[in-house]
């Protein structure tokens, strides 16, 4: 099944944007968004398979809640910001930590090939309650390993959109992908690596669930 974004022409990630993410990794509250880049070129879709790269020896899962851009913005206000909004789906912001820790570097970690399945569909503003926040969990294998709450975003939807418009322009078909929560592998001990055949589930309240199996040659 095709992404229902095929090809953004840009992908922007919150790093470190959940309350219960900051505490679990002994990182304080970030004054402003920190922001990170993942190559449109990792897009997959529903069902296709997450491929870890041979050299990747530290793979892991986050769970994120995603914002498509429907209109040029710029310079947009927080109050004006989900104007903005095209809709919402699932992203799953696969990891390679061996190399993001490494490096120090987001970017390149996270933009592998197949490391940003998105879906199952975009989901218009008005068919969910998104000030409300939206329950987000994850499982690997059935086992639940993420469960919380867009509620925890430090910034959210809104903030997001007009930190990022204040520096430069979002086109139609951009994404922000707003960050993970808690119980990502790398926190865990020990640490819970992808494995080959892994099936991984990102479930959003009134998104519908990502399901994508993991492969490693």
């Amino acid at each position: 099944m095709r992404s229902p974004v095929p090809a953004p022409r840009m992908i922007w990630a919150a790093g470190i944007n959940y309350r219960d993410h900051a505490a679990e990794t002994g990182a304080a509250l970030p004054p402003a968004p920190t922001l990170f880049a993942k190559s449109p070129g990792s897009v997959i879709g529903p069902d296709q398979p997450i491929v870890i790269p041979k050299h990747v020896t530290q793979p892991d899962y986050e769970g994120e809640l995603a914002v498509v851009i429907g209109m040029r913005a710029k310079d947009v206000s927080r109050e004006n910001a989900l104007q903005y909004v095209a809709g919402l789906t699932i992203a799953h912001d696969v990891s390679a930590r061996d190399h993001q820790f490494t490096t120090g570097q987001f970017t390149w970690s996270k933009s592998f090939d197949t490391f940003c399945p998105l879906g199952p569909e975009v989901v218009s503003l008005d068919e969910v309650d998104l000030a409300a926040g939206l329950p987000l969990e994850t499982r690997v294998n059935g086992q639940v390993m993420q469960s919380s709450n867009t509620s925890e975003l430090i910034f959210d939807v809104p903030a997001l959109i007009a930190w990022i418009t204040q520096g430069l322009t979002l086109e139609p078909g951009d994404m922000i992908l707003t960050g993970t929560p808690s119980g990502v592998g790398a926190a865990r001990t020990p640490p819970r690596w992808l494995l080959n055949g892994d099936i991984v589930e990102i479930s959003i309240g009134g998104l519908g669930t990502l399901r994508n199996p993991v492969v490693r040659p």
